[in-house]
């Protein structure tokens, strides 16, 4: 596709596959979104796309990334505010007639809904690092280790000393977002079972956020980098979902509307040809 749709904080560019999301620097962008820089999002990463009214003159086109697609978004679990989302793309209220016509653009070059079986967007580099209330923790790619610091750890986590954990020896991780009660980055390993895990201040395979440690651009990059090397030393088995065989009235009404974007000049000929032959492929 190859054209760019700019809004408040960032700008997209889309191209036959995927979206090219880059986000602008500055005071009033999202610290999160500075730390994220840009991010490639395949096309079959994303489950749907919307555009809806805004605050305060603006609309919000949003693309919503299918479930498992994304690690960063799969270490948030929600917890993001919406500010920070970074499928939200905020624009003028008078280019809502534009945004749209990207928005039909992209539904109708979508075709995943279910989860994915594996993560399609990728995850912050390592190495990263961030500092926490109790240590600092630091991932290379391979290890995460936590250096407990002398004024905030717990006596705990002191005579368990500094801690090191190979990517393959874990089975995932959990991020509570600093901005709620109790925020933590906790290390869950492989063969966890259904013990109940210590507090968070008494875990030797936790830090413990604050005010003003942990922050969100920083530890949840983090969280994702190490969820998805997890997830790539130990991939989870993928589940079987049944095709659904979709409702013959829809494919043609999704057909009708790619001719329409077709003729409009929005969409190619040979994007035409593939989505159409991809659509009569659910009959």
């Amino acid at each position: 596709m190859g054209d760019v749709l700019t809004g408040f904080h960032a700008a997209w560019e889309f191209a036959s596959d995927s979206v090219l999301i880059r986000y602008e620097r500055g005071i009033r962008t999202p610290k999160l979104f500075q730390a994220l820089g840009e991010r490639r999002v395949p096309l079959a990463a994303l489950a749907s796309v919307t555009l809806a009214p805004g605050r305060r003159g603006t609309v919000v086109l949003r693309a919503e990334p299918r479930p498992g697609a994304d690690p960063l978004m799969d270490a948030a679990d929600g917890q993001l505010k919406e500010g920070c989302d970074p499928y939200r793309l905020v624009l003028p209220a008078e280019r809502e007639a534009h945004a749209e016509q990207y928005a039909d653009r992209l539904r109708a070059q979508l075709s995943g809904t279910g989860p994915a079986d594996r993560h399609l967007v990728a995850a912050p580099k390592a190495p990263l690092h961030f500092k926490a209330y109790d240590g600092k923790a630091s991932f290379d790619g391979e290890a995460v280790r936590f250096r407990w610091s002398w004024t905030g750890a717990s006596s705990t986590k002191w005579k368990a000393g500094d801690q090191s954990f190979a990517v393959d020896e874990l089975g995932g991780v959990q991020w509570r977002s600093p901005e709620v009660f109790e925020g933590h980055l906790r290390l869950l390993p492989r063969d966890a079972g259904s013990a109940q895990p210590p507090q968070p201040d008494q875990d030797p395979a936790a830090v413990v956020f604050g005010l003003g440690y942990g922050p969100v651009h920083e530890s949840l990059p983090f969280a994702a980098a190490v969820l998805a090397a997890v997830r790539v030393a130990a991939p989870a088995p993928a589940v079987p979902v049944p095709a659904a065989r979709r409702d013959p009235a829809d494919i043609a009404e999704r057909i009708r509307h790619l001719g329409e974007l077709h003729r409009a000049g929005l969409v190619t000929d040979e994007e035409f040809s593939v989505k159409k032959a991809e659509l009569l492929a659910e009959l």
